[in-house]
C-alpha cells in the first residue's frame, strides 16, 4: 500500500493559504464565514470530522477521527483527491481548516489526518503554516 499515491498533499489554515501553494481544498464541516482572497471550489467531506466527536478532548477526538479515516480507507480518499488533481491539472493539494497551530496548545484534525496518511501510505503531508511546537516545515511547492 505504501508509495502508491501520486499526490502532493499539504495542510494549512484558510487564512494563511496562498494560491501559489497549490489547490485549496476544504476539509471542514462548514465553509469559512469570512471572505477569502482566493476561490475555494473543492471540498472533501470524508476528511471533515463528524459533529458527534468534534468537541471531544484530543485523545478521544483523534481515536474517533482515525477510525473514520480507516473506514473510508486510503484508496477511497486517494481516489477522491485524485478527482480534484485531475480537474485542476495540479497534483499539489492544500487541505484547509481553521486552526492557527502557532497558538500554544492548539491542535487540529488536519495534522491528525497528516499523521494517519503517513502511517497508511508512507507519504508526508507537510504543514505550510508555523506550528507552536516548532514542527514548521516549509514544503517544496514543486
Amino acid at each position: 500500500m505504501k508509495g502508491r499515491y501520486v499526490l502532493t498533499l499539504f495542510t494549512n489554515r484558510f487564512q494563511a493559504f496562498q494560491p501559489p501553494q497549490g489547490v485549496p481544498v476544504r476539509i471542514t464541516l462548514g465553509a469559512p464565514r469570512f471572505k477569502l482572497p482566493y476561490s475555494l471550489t473543492h471540498s472533501v467531506r470524508e476528511l471533515a470530522p463528524r459533529r458527534d466527536y468534534l468537541s471531544s478532548p484530543e485523545p478521544e477526538f483523534t481515536a474517533a477521527y482515525r477510525a473514520d479515516l480507516d473506514q473510508f480507507g486510503p484508496e477511497r480518499i486517494a481516489a477522491r483527491l485524485r478527482q480534484i488533481t485531475e480537474a485542476e491539472g495540479d497534483h499539489r493539494l492544500v487541505l484547509l481548516c481553521f486552526e492557527d497551530l502557532a497558538k500554544p496548545g492548539l491542535w487540529c484534525h488536519r495534522r491528525v489526518f497528516a499523521a494517519w496518511w503517513k502511517d497508511v501510505t508512507g507519504d508526508d503531508v507537510r504543514e505550510l503554516s508555523p506550528m507552536e511546537d516548532d514542527h514548521y516545515q516549509q514544503g517544496t511547492l514543486m
